[in-house]
């Protein structure tokens, strides 16, 4: 049993009821493309899963860094605050990592809320890196994991440097349809967990812009909107807005 150095937050039963081999979320996880006879010891690395409430707090800015967390279900934001106003940083679903920094030492770059009650899986870092060397298809895949949260994060700074307010819209539902549909989910049909005012904060946009914005795609027929939950109507329509 590893321990912690930190107090230990809620969490349930007990660590065994967590298995990777039988996660409907593996392909996307960590341990997504480990062959089958590492499945066991790369199973060790969950140290417990935790439950997390809406409006939770999972981790704050500068918090000392010790796990990742991997979400079985639910959904949250990350965020700064800078000069007293909230700047959202992502949004992660089931079967996405939170946490990914922590590997740089120090401390958490962001905080992450759960904008549902969710559940996650505490994988401390030490035990991720020693298991890694021990077992080369998992650093393979933490290496691919790193290098696709770097990509995302230049996707962003992108987003809010060379695209519309239009084009940034039809970006972030974009992106949200596939994720959606990795996961076995409608990629047309979605409920979104975030508020006008956050998806504005992310996309560097008034939320009176958003608003706007959902409206027009509405009566473009691009989209069927009841407040918060979205049907995409004409997804190609939105891929040629995102072209320009």
């Amino acid at each position: 049993m590893v321990v912690l150095r930190q107090p230990a937050p809620p969490v349930s039963t007990g660590r065994r009821e967590v298995s990777c081999a039988s996660c409907n979320l593996r392909e996307s996880c960590l341990s997504g493309g480990v062959p089958a006879e590492d499945l066991e010891r790369v199973a060790d690395i969950v140290y417990t899963r935790r439950r997390v409430k809406r409006g939770e707090i999972l981790f704050r800015t500068g918090d000392e860094s010790r796990c990742l967390y991997a979400i079985r279900s639910g959904f949250f934001k990350t965020s700064l605050i800078d000069d007293g106003r909230e700047q959202v940083t992502g949004f992660f679903m089931a079967g996405e990592l939170l946490g990914m920094e922590g590997f740089g030492g120090g401390g958490y770059k962001d905080s992450a809320v759960a904008l549902e009650d969710s559940d996650v899986c505490m994988m401390p870092y030490a035990l991720i890196e020693k298991i890694a060397r021990e077992v080369p298809s998992l650093q393979w895949r933490l290496h691919a994991m790193l290098a696709r949260e770097i990509v995302r994060g230049h996707g962003v700074m992108l987003l809010l440097g060379s695209m519309s307010a239009e084009q940034r819209l039809a970006a972030f539902l974009l992106n949200l349809s596939r994720r959606y549909l990795r996961r076995g989910y409608s990629g047309s049909r979605f409920l979104l967990r975030m508020t006008r005012e956050e998806i504005g904060s992310y996309l560097g946009l008034k939320i009176e812009t958003v608003s706007r914005l959902f409206s027009a795609f509405h009566q473009d027929g691009l989209l069927d909107v009841q407040y918060r939950q979205v049907s995409i109507v004409d997804i190609q329509g939105l891929e040629r807005l995102l072209a320009g």
